[in-house]
C-alpha cells in the first residue's frame, strides 16, 4: 500500500494533507524517516505520524445493487456517483471490483482490499460474473455455441473466453463470462447480430444479489473468503 494511503486509512486526514505532512518529515516507517508518499508500506510496519503509532481501519467488504443512471465512480460527473445516494464513509478509499455500464444495473463489489479485488477482476482467476441480458430481436440458436468456443470482438487481438449462454426466453438470456473486456455484453452480441436493450449482473461467483436498488450491505465472511480460495 502507498505510505500517502496508508496514512489516509489511518487518520481522518485527506489526501492532500497526508502528502503535505510526509514531505514534511512527519511520518516514519520503522523508526526511519521516509518523505516520499508512494513508497509502499505494509501492515506489519510500524508507521509513526509525529510520533504517534498508526493503526489502518479494516478492510471493507460491500455489496450494492446499482441503479440505472449511476456510474462505478467515487464522484459526480456526467452521471451521480452510486454513492451519491449512500450513507458510506470515506467513500475516497474504495474502488469498485468490476465496474457497470452506467445504464447497468445490479451487483457490484465494493472494497479497498485491492490483493482481494484482483480475484475478482482478473480474468485469469476464472471468477464467473452472470448477467441477465435483454436483447432486442429473438436469438437465432447458434449463440450459445459460438460463445462457449469465444468470439473475436471488434478491435481485439484475441477471442474472448469461453462463456455460457441460458435461454430464458427468445430475447431474454443469461450470460455467464470470466473477463471484463471494455463493454464486453453488448459487444458479445453486437458481434452475433443482436443488440442488448437491457442489461443486469446477478451473480459475481458465489455471491448473489439480494438487495434492492440502491441498496447495500457488508459481505459475510463466507462470502469475503470465497474469492480468496
Amino acid at each position: 500500500m502507498r505510505l500517502d494511503k496508508f496514512v489516509c486509512k489511518s487518520t481522518a486526514l485527506n489526501r492532500a494533507d497526508a502528502i503535505q505532512l510526509i514531505q514534511n518529515g512527519a511520518v516514519t516507517v520503522n523508526e526511519q524517516v521516509v518523505t516520499h508518499e508512494f513508497a509502499q508500506v505494509h501492515e506489519n510496519n510500524t508507521i509513526q505520524l509525529q510520533g504517534h503509532t498508526l493503526i489502518p481501519r479494516p478492510f471493507r467488504y460491500i455489496l450494492m445493487h446499482k441503479p440505472a443512471g449511476t456510474i462505478c465512480s467515487n464522484i459526480d460527473e456526467v452521471y451521480p456517483s452510486l454513492f451519491s445516494t449512500t450513507n458510506i464513509e470515506h467513500t475516497e478509499e474504495l474502488h469498485i471490483a468490476g465496474r457497470l455500464d452506467a445504464d447497468t444495473t445490479g451487483l457490484v463489489l465494493i472494497t479497498d482490499d485491492g490483493h482481494w479485488s484482483f480475484n475478482i477482476t482478473t480474468p485469469t482467476q476464472h471468477c464467473e460474473k452472470v448477467y441477465r441480458v435483454g436483447l432486442s430481436r429473438p436469438i437465432r440458436g447458434d449463440e450459445a455455441d459460438r460463445f462457449k468456443h469465444g468470439i473475436l470482438l471488434q478491435g481485439e487481438s484475441k477471442p474472448t473466453q469461453p462463456a455460457k449462454l441460458d435461454v430464458l426466453s427468445p430475447q431474454d438470456v443469461l450470460l455467464t463470462i470470466t473477463e471484463g473486456k471494455f463493454h464486453q455484453v453488448k459487444r458479445m452480441f453486437s458481434a452475433v447480430g443482436n443488440r442488448v436493450v437491457a442489461l443486469h449482473r446477478e451473480r459475481i461467483g458465489e455471491v448473489l444479489l439480494d438487495v434492492d436498488a440502491g441498496e447495500w450491505r457488508y459481505l459475510s465472511d463466507e462470502e469475503i473468503a470465497s474469492f480468496r480460495s
